[in-house]
């Protein structure tokens, strides 16, 4: 199961720069265009815009997964290691409540707009929505995979986990 999880944040990391690499590349062909020859490419504009949202959402779900996201714990770290426990799996519930409401949202979305094209690509809209349903389900499984692990660690080696620095094997 590690290998299969592993492989698929490889594969998050390959669409983030594939990703990134096709905006820089669009962007800068139609400046270039507009400069230039005083025309422009819509689908390029709608397609980085696409590329970016993706792109956000994506590596949003690497940053929880890597505990790299910025955090002010000088509250957590006052408290003694029962509170702390507390704190934290209180915080971890109302991430989890906030991420369904992000998948109930994206997957209505999705729905409403599955026959909807976009204007310059004619590409089905839910494409565009399906990136919060990614995100929802990716983020929710993490999310329960530190619910479990603060629940099954004891007080007094919370220390751990609430200064993100969690022993993961890579």
């Amino acid at each position: 199961m590690s290998k299969l999880v592993q492989a698929y944040f490889r594969l998050l990391k390959i669409i983030i720069v594939t990703c990134l690499a096709a905006m820089v590349v669009m962007v800068f062909s139609n400046v270039v265009m507009r400069y230039a020859f005083n025309s422009g490419l819509p689908v390029s504009e709608e397609l980085s815009r696409w590329c970016f949202v993706w792109l956000t959402f994506l590596g949003s779900i690497l940053v929880l997964h890597e505990r790299a996201h910025l955090g002010v714990d000088i509250v957590i770290q006052a408290l003694r290691p029962m509170a702390r426990k507390v704190c934290l799996i209180i915080a971890t519930l109302l991430m989890l409540y906030a991420t369904w409401l992000i998948l109930v949202g994206s997957v209505d979305q999705t729905r409403l707009n599955m026959g909807a094209t976009a204007p310059a690509t004619g590409l089905s809209q839910a494409w565009f929505f399906g990136v919060g349903v990614v995100f929802a389900l990716s983020t929710g499984g993490i999310l329960l995979h530190q619910l479990y692990v603060l629940i099954k660690t004891p007080s007094e080696a919370i220390d751990t986990i609430a200064s993100n620095t969690e022993p993961r094997a890579e």
